[in-house]
């Protein structure tokens, strides 16, 4: 058993005072009533601002702290002061996470593990498959990432799509085009796991203690790439550029799968008739394989229809984001580009809610069909472009689908998809209006003094061409609620950009308390099939995955 360690949390700065690690151990000892020769260790556990007194914004430090002896520290503990510490500080015992990774008798195993996908689930089901001996083979139907970027670029400067290489498909997801967030509301000891992986790999080390850890999507593309060498490293078969087609089924069980070429002239070492065979399928795919969903669907796998929701990006200037969050401290050097999230809940509308959040980038499109439009927001990891953008998420209820098939909603979608390639001209323009022209019911003509960071470009219409009636009602509703908590937030001259409908996922698939499918051997597992939502998270339930299989093989 490892030595536990004390929690120590509510350690403040202001932003002028030094937070180097010296500063901290001086804090720390003087809470604890020790010397700082007695700290024996120190490890940063979360560094967080707290901004609710705009006049004095704080940085406030969690530590975990080792003084030979933890264990009776708190028992000890009499005096008045110290006790009002401990309280104060939540000072308590806490036993440091380590992830034990068991090896498996390869001679126990008849087939190799086959992954589907290369998200986050996959890659962290892939690593841990790999370091237990278990070789798996991965699958990925779009490009490998430096591919991709180039293949993402030629569409946002050329309009020229690459339907199985582009924002939604390829290594690491739309991820790759997003921000990188890895805040999670899910609190579950593997994240440090997680997160220690990605510094491993070159991200920065300050997402091991970030209250809102972020990679951003330039440095997050050459973490991927490290974390596909360390898992080669070891031991697997990665085919890029190469769809599943279809899965065969014995018994009820998973026996293998057929797979295809989605890039044209590529020559790859598949097996006889296409076909991998397997005991184990671990499906990460993406909620935008449509095709994919309909071929399970076909062959037997269970699953239900959901909510999910469609939006509009918001962009705003950043410094005026900044300014309203931080007041006169906006400008100080260690404040980040400013974040929110906001609700706004009405009796006559449905709710709206901010969603992904990318402080200081870009909106971008991340189509991945032909004759539709899908945008998405994305950060660099410094954060410092001319705009900060935002989802304004309204839910969309199995009732709006149209009918009950399980897959009614690949038509909703594909419907305002359409309409919102059209609303754009038609080139992969995305349609766009001003907040001030959209509250008013006319179409916008040009920007004013709010410009855009989309790529490719916009096309300035009525959004009401591309939206449910249900939308436009509550986000009208909502942006005047939003500017009382956030000043500005409702300016005329802020862009709203459409349309955004794969936020989650669609359908939800069954998976039992061995996070099994109906048919044997399949587990579903992350965003796609709804049990997950983001980085993070679905990296966690890949992580349980692997350990489903650990058991199954020992």
């Amino acid at each position: 058993m490892n030595k536990k360690l004390l929690k120590i949390e509510e350690i403040t700065f202001s932003l002028d005072e030094n937070e180097d690690d010296a500063q901290l151990e001086d804090k720390t000892a003087k809470i604890l009533w020790i010397k700082k020769e007695q700290i024996l260790s120190l490890e940063k556990v979360k560094r967080a601002l707290d901004s609710r007194n705009k006049k004095q914004i704080l940085v406030v430090w969690s530590v975990l702290v080792d003084i030979w002896d933890n264990e009776n520290f708190l028992s000890k503990a009499h005096h008045p002061k110290l006790l009002q510490n401990i309280k104060r500080h939540k000072i308590r015992l806490q036993e440091p996470f380590v992830y034990d990774i068991k090896k498996v008798d390869w001679s126990k195993v008849k087939k190799r593990p086959i992954v589907v996908g290369s998200g986050p689930s996959g890659l962290f089901s892939a690593l841990l498959l790999a370091q237990a001996w278990l070789k798996p083979i991965i699958l990925e139907r779009g490009s490998e990432v430096n591919q991709r970027v180039q293949d993402v670029h030629n569409f946002w400067t050329k309009r020229v799509l690459n339907i199985h290489s582009n924002v939604q498909f390829g290594e690491w997801w739309a991820g790759t085009f997003s921000d990188g967030k890895l805040y999670t509301l899910v609190n579950d000891p593997r994240s440090k796991f997680i997160f220690s992986e990605f510094v491993n790999c070159g991200a920065p080390e300050e997402i091991l203690y970030s209250a809102r850890p972020h990679i951003g999507t330039d440095r997050l593309r050459w973490v991927v790439r490290n974390l596909r060498k360390k898992i080669i490293s070891l031991w697997w078969d990665f085919f890029f550029d190469t769809m599943m087609s279809n899965i065969s089924i014995e018994n009820g069980k998973i026996s293998g799968v057929y797979v295809q070429s989605t890039k044209e002239g590529s020559s790859q070492n598949y097996p006889e008739n296409n076909f991998f065979a397997t005991d184990d399928l671990i499906l990460w795919l993406w909620h935008s394989a449509r095709e994919t969903y309909e071929m399970l669907y076909n062959a037997g796998l269970q699953m239900t229809q959901k909510p999910f929701a469609i939006w509009v990006r918001i962009e705003h200037p950043r410094e005026l984001i900044n300014t309203s969050q931080f007041w006169e401290s906006c400008q100080h050097i260690k404040l980040p580009t400013a974040n929110y999230k906001l609700v706004a809940h009405n009796k006559e509308t449905r709710s709206v809610y901010t969603f992904c959040m990318c402080p200081g980038w870009e909106v971008v499109n991340a189509s991945s069909e032909d004759g539709k439009l899908c945008i998405n927001g994305m950060s660099h990891y410094a954060q410092k472009n001319i705009n900060s953008n935002s989802a304004l998420l309204v839910n969309v209820n199995p009732s709006d689908f149209w009918s009950d098939h399980p897959l009614a909603w690949v038509a909703f979608q594909r419907y305002w998809e359409q309409k919102a390639f059209e609303a754009g001209g038609s080139d992969a323009s995305a349609p766009a209006q001003l907040v001030g022209d959209f509250l008013d019911g006319k179409p916008s003509t040009d920007f004013w003094n709010v410009n855009t960071t989309f790529k490719p470009s916009l096309h300035f219409t009525s959004l009401e061409k591309c939206l449910p009636d249900f939308v436009v009602e509550a986000l009208k509703k909502a942006l005047p609620e939003f500017d009382k908590k956030i000043h500005w937030f409702a300016d005329p001259n802020a862009i709203l950009i459409a349309i955004e409908a794969r936020t989650s996922a669609v359908v939800r698939f069954f998976r039992d308390d061995n996070w099994e499918s109906n048919i044997k051997w399949i587990y579903p597992t992350g965003e796609w099939a709804w049990f997950a939502g983001g980085i993070t998270s679905s990296s966690i339930d890949g992580m349980i995955i692997w350990e489903k299989i650990l058991e199954k093989y020992s």
